[in-house]
């Protein structure tokens, strides 16, 4: 999207013969065209500011806006005022859509000064752009909210027409090839625009449980997750849903992680793939070698942890998971981890083997499960992961 709006500013530029600048209506720099005069005075401080630091000072939006741009539905010759740091005269081409001033279109005026033909042109080059930026704003609102919906709603007619909205707002780019990304926990804000993550078609908020939190725990167990939808270009190369995932945990914090599902083609399954992202990023916090990025196609036996229900742990292991006994619960599922092997288990936990085997005595005494039987380890071993989780 950046290019095409580069390309329309360039077009401006060309058109009329001076580097132009767009800006939206909030006045944040969007694109602007290339400066290639020798004379010094065409970089002025208003313009090197608003490419600089991407914006422009009160003062000056004050400035212009006194000449009744948002209104304006043709160019707006501006003149100088110093006191407001605006050196130059301007000429400013409101960029609307059905009415509505979506940005501006910025050329330092000079004489002779651009034709009237020319600035005809210019308009109707800034009435594209208004189309594109108008697809952008339905796309930062409207997508989230059916998102949102599409990935909280039970299967069935609900669902569907959900569906069948977001599919509609995504246009051809509903049939293509997605993954869906969980990050989390996302900050207290609202979610960005999918303009600023490469890639995205759609994000939105959504309730997470975090990790260790049962249902109706309460206290520490309300949050928030934020869902990115990712284009791709083919489905064994993750890396634009990787690259949007690095660019969200950059805002969500270190703390944050997250979890991409598998690749699919199409809306039909959002539903799952929703499910596998929240998966991923739940075995990403709970073992911190899966993350901070995981993919659900790589968690091996996380895949069936994760979709079990959150419940109490299991009687035999409630005593081994109390704060008291954290260490001796390590010491089971390290060994189980190197499938009961005492030797690497002692050296991956720096202690002797006599020391391994009082522990492991210790274990069995707690739970009553006899470290030898196999299903008394796989139960034991699943109870610890789940805890974790």
């Amino acid at each position: 999207m950046k290019g095409d709006y580069q390309d329309l500013v360039d077009e401006i530029s060309a058109l009329l013969g001076a580097p132009a600048t767009l800006e939206n209506r909030d006045f944040g720099l969007i694109a602007f065209g290339a400066h290639d005069s020798d004379d010094d005075s065409a970089m002025d401080p208003v313009r090197t500011r608003s490419i600089l630091t991407r914006k422009s000072t009160p003062a000056v939006r004050a400035w212009f806006e006194g000449f009744g741009i948002t209104r304006a539905t043709g160019p707006v010759r501006i003149p100088a005022a110093p006191d407001a740091g605006v050196f130059r005269d301007r000429i400013c081409l409101p960029v609307r859509h059905r009415g509505v001033v979506l940005g501006y279109v910025w050329l330092l005026d000079a004489e002779p000064g651009p034709s009237h033909a020319q600035l005809t042109a210019a308009m109707e080059v800034a009435a594209r752009i208004g189309d594109l930026l108008a697809d952008e704003e339905r796309a930062g609102a409207d997508l989230s909210r059916e998102l949102r919906a599409a990935l909280t709603a039970e299967r069935g007619w609900q669902y569907d027409m959900a569906v069948t909205a977001l599919r509609t707002a995504l246009g051809p780019d509903a049939d293509g090839l997605h993954a869906l990304v969980c990050l989390a926990p996302w900050p207290d804000e609202d979610s960005p625009s999918p303009r600023t993550v490469p890639g995205a078609a759609a994000l939105c908020t959504l309730p997470w449980s975090r990790p260790g939190a049962l249902a109706g725990a309460g206290e520490g167990g309300a949050a928030r997750a934020l869902a990115a939808l990712v284009r791709l270009r083919s489905a064994d190369n993750l890396s634009p849903a990787a690259g949007a995932a690095g660019r969200l945990r950059g805002t969500a914090g270190p703390t944050a992680v997250a979890g991409i599902a598998a690749p699919r083609r199409g809306l039909a399954d959002l539903d799952v793939s929703w499910r596998e992202a929240v998966s991923a990023a739940r075995a990403a916090t709970a073992q911190p070698h899966l993350g901070p990025l995981a993919e659900w196609a790589a968690l091996g036996p996380y895949r069936m942890l994760t979709a079990l229900p959150t419940t109490e742990p299991d009687p035999a292991v409630r005593g081994l998971l109390a704060p008291a006994h954290a260490e001796l619960a390590r010491t089971a599922e390290v060994f189980l981890d190197h499938a009961g092997q005492a030797g690497r288990t002692a050296t991956a936990l720096g202690i002797h083997r006599q020391t391994l085997y009082y522990r492991l005595s210790r274990v069995e005494q707690l739970t009553g499960l006899d470290l030898d039987a196999g299903e008394d380890r796989l139960l034991l071993h699943m109870a610890l992961k789940a805890a974790k989780l």
